[in-house]
C-alpha cells in the first residue's frame, strides 16, 4: 500500500470559528494505481488531493486522523520534512498551467529546479531526462522545446510540459487536479494519452481529480465520489459507470440534460456585433484572417475550435484589447474604434467579458464586496444602500449567500465560486453584450449545468447577447443559437446550430465532435489506437 488516508478530517476557519470541511475520510491507493476523486464543487476532491501531499491549504487545518505514505503519517511530521517529500516523492498538477509557471524562466531550467532542490539528478541528467519526458508527452521539437519560455507555447502543450515537471524526480505519487479542464477536445485528447502512457511506462501511481464523468472514466482504475466532505461511494471503474449504487452518482451521471430552446432569430434585425473582414496579428505573426460573423440581439454564438484558432484573440479584437489590421467591430450598428483607449465609458460598459481563469481575473486582495462595487460605481453610479441592495441581488443571480461570500477573499472561495463571481462582475455593469470566454470549464457538471440555466434566463429578462467561447460540446447544445467554427485563425464554418453539428457537414467539425470523451472505459483506448497524440 503506497498511500492510505484513514478518518482525515479538515476544518475550515470562519467567522464562527472552525468548521468541518472534511468528514473523516479513507483513501487506500496502491504502486501503479489511479484512483479517481469527482463530485461537484466544494466536495472536498481537491482538499482531499493535496492532503496525500501533507498539505492544508491556507485557512485549513488538519483536525483528525492520518495520511500514510509507505506507512509513514506525513501529518506528525516537520513542515521542512514534507517539503523534503513534495515533489521529490509525491507531486501535484495544477488545473492552470499558466498560472503554475513563472513566465521569467524557460521551461527547462524550471523542469530542473526539483531535482536539484532534492539533489535526485544533476543538472545533465535532468536535462536529459526532461527531453525524453518531453518525447513520451508528444510535445514538438523535445530536444530544443525546454528552451521556450511559458508563453511561447500553447496552452496544451504547456499543460504537458507541467505533466513532465511533476515526473523530474520520478515521483511515487501524482496528484492530478483537473489538468485537462482549460483545454479543447481536440487538445484534451492527446494530453490525455501523453499522461496514461507516462503514468503506466513509469508505474506511477495517481489521484486523479475532475468533475468530468467522460474523463475519469479513461484515466482511471477505481472510482471515489465525494460530496459535502463525505464520501458518497467507491467502486472499479467499470462498476462505477455500469451501475452506480447511489441516488446522488446518479444524478451525476444524469446531468446536462439542459437544452435551450429553438428559437427564431430576427435575421433582418441591425445585429448586436458585427466582425467584418477581421484580420489581426501579434506583432509579425498572423492569428486571424479575414474573420466575419454576426452576433443577433438577445442571441448566444457559441465560437469552438481547438487551442490557438483564434477563437479569444477575436474577443481581443472585440474588445480593443488587440486592434485588428483590417476589418471592422460594430456595436448596434456603428463602427467601434479599434483600440480599447478610444474607446467611451458606454461603449466600455456596453460590452463586458466573463474569463476563463477566476483565479487570474480577480484581485486576491480584494474582497468579494470590493470587487463588485467597483464596476457598479464606476459604471453605473450605484453608491450606498442602493449599492448594497444590488450587491446582494447580483449574489443570489449567480447563487451564492451574500451574507456568507461578500466579505470574503478569493482565496476563501472554490474554483466554481470564483468563477461565479466572474459573471456577477461583469453582470455589475449592465452591459448589452458579454464575451463569455470558457466560463464553465472550471465548474463540475451540476453547477455548470445551474450557471447555463442563469445565463439562458438573464438572457429572456435581459435580452443580453452573449458570444459563448468554449471547447464543450455538450455546452454548445445546451445554450447556442448559432456556432461559428474555427481553426488556424480563420473560420471554417458557421450557421445556426442544427445546421452546423446536426449532422456536421464541414470535415473539422466531424474531428471535433469524434474528440468528445464518451463515458466508455475503452473510448481513449481506441482513440490511442487511431492515432490520438
Amino acid at each position: 500500500m503506497l498511500m492510505k488516508i484513514e478518518n482525515l478530517k479538515i476544518e475550515a476557519k470562519g467567522d464562527a470559528g472552525w468548521t468541518p470541511i472534511l468528514h473523516g475520510v479513507d483513501l487506500e491507493l496502491d504502486r501503479g494505481e489511479v484512483l479517481g476523486l469527482i463530485g461537484e464543487s466544494g466536495a472536498g476532491k481537491s482538499t482531499l488531493g493535496l492532503a496525500a501531499m501533507g498539505y492544508a491549504a491556507p485557512g485549513l487545518r488538519f483536525a483528525g486522523g492520518k495520511a500514510l505514505l509507505d506507512g509513514v503519517d506525513l501529518l506528525s511530521l516537520s513542515e521542512s520534512k514534507r517539503s523534503q517529500i513534495r515533489g521529490k516523492r509525491v507531486a501535484y498538477v495544477a488545473q492552470s498551467a499558466a498560472a503554475s509557471f513563472n513566465p521569467a524562466w524557460r521551461l527547462l531550467t524550471q523542469f530542473c529546479e526539483g531535482p536539484q532542490i532534492h539533489g535526485t539528478a544533476s543538472r545533465a541528467d535532468s536535462e536529459a531526462f526532461a527531453r525524453e519526458l518531453y518525447a513520451k508527452m508528444h510535445l514538438p521539437d523535445p530536444n530544443n522545446f525546454g528552451l521556450r519560455f511559458p508563453h511561447q507555447v500553447s496552452g496544451g502543450q504547456l499543460q504537458r510540459a507541467m505533466v513532465a515537471m511533476a515526473m523530474a524526480c520520478r515521483p511515487d505519487l501524482i496528484v492530478f487536479d483537473e489538468p485537462t479542464t482549460a483545454l479543447d477536445v481536440t487538445t484534451q485528447v492527446g494530453v490525455l494519452a501523453s499522461i496514461r502512457e507516462a503514468v503506466r511506462e513509469f508505474g506511477t501511481a495517481a489521484i486523479y481529480i475532475t468533475h468530468d464523468l467522460a474523463v475519469v472514466a479513461q484515466m482511471a482504475d477505481r472510482i471515489k465520489v465525494m460530496r459535502h466532505g463525505r464520501e458518497v461511494e467507491e467502486a472499479t471503474t467499470r462498476q462505477m459507470m455500469a451501475a452506480p449504487r447511489e441516488d446522488y452518482t446518479r444524478s451525476l451521471w444524469a446531468v446536462r440534460e439542459f437544452r435551450r430552446p429553438e428559437r427564431a432569430l430576427d435575421t433582418g434585425q441591425t445585429p448586436a456585433i458585427r466582425i467584418a473582414g477581421v484580420s489581426a496579428a501579434y506583432g509579425a505573426i498572423n492569428v486571424l484572417e479575414d474573420v466575419s460573423f454576426d452576433i443577433p440581439r438577445g442571441a448566444t454564438v457559441a465560437v469552438v475550435g481547438e487551442s490557438g484558432s483564434g477563437k479569444s484573440t477575436t474577443a481581443r479584437v472585440i474588445t480593443g484589447l488587440l486592434p485588428p489590421k483590417a476589418g471592422l467591430i460594430e456595436l448596434d450598428g456603428k463602427p467601434l474604434p479599434p483600440a480599447l483607449k478610444d474607446r467611451s465609458k458606454d461603449q466600455l460598459k456596453r460590452i463586458q467579458m466573463i474569463y476563463q481563469m477566476a483565479d487570474t481575473a480577480l484581485n486576491p486582495r480584494q474582497t468579494i464586496r470590493q470587487i463588485l462595487s467597483r464596476p457598479l460605481a464606476f459604471y453605473q453610479g450605484v453608491q450606498g444602500r442602493a449599492q448594497t441592495e444590488r450587491l446582494h441581488e447580483l449574489m443570489d443571480q449567480i447563487e451564492l449567500d451574500p451574507k456568507k461570500f461578500l466579505d470574503r477573499l478569493p482565496g476563501e472561495l472554490s474554483g466554481g465560486q470564483k468563477q461565479r463571481i466572474g459573471i456577477a462582475r461583469a453582470l455589475a455593469a449592465g452591459p448589452e453584450f458579454i464575451i463569455c470566454d470558457e466560463v464553465t470549464s472550471a465548474l463540475d457538471q451540476l453547477v455548470a449545468e445551474g450557471i447555463l440555466r442563469l445565463l439562458s434566463r438573464l438572457q429572456d429578462e435581459t435580452g443580453v447577447s452573449y458570444m459563448f467561447i468554449t471547447h464543450d460540446i455538450a455546452t454548445v447544445r445546451a445554450i447556442a443559437d448559432e456556432v461559428v467554427v474555427m481553426k488556424g485563425g480563420r473560420v471554417m464554418d458557421k450557421g445556426l446550430k442544427a445546421e452546423v453539428l446536426d449532422p456536421p457537414r464541414h470535415p473539422y467539425t466531424v474531428e471535433l465532435l469524434s474528440s468528445v470523451p464518451e463515458p466508455d472505459p475503452d473510448w481513449l483506448t481506441r482513440r490511442i489506437a487511431q492515432g490520438a497524440h
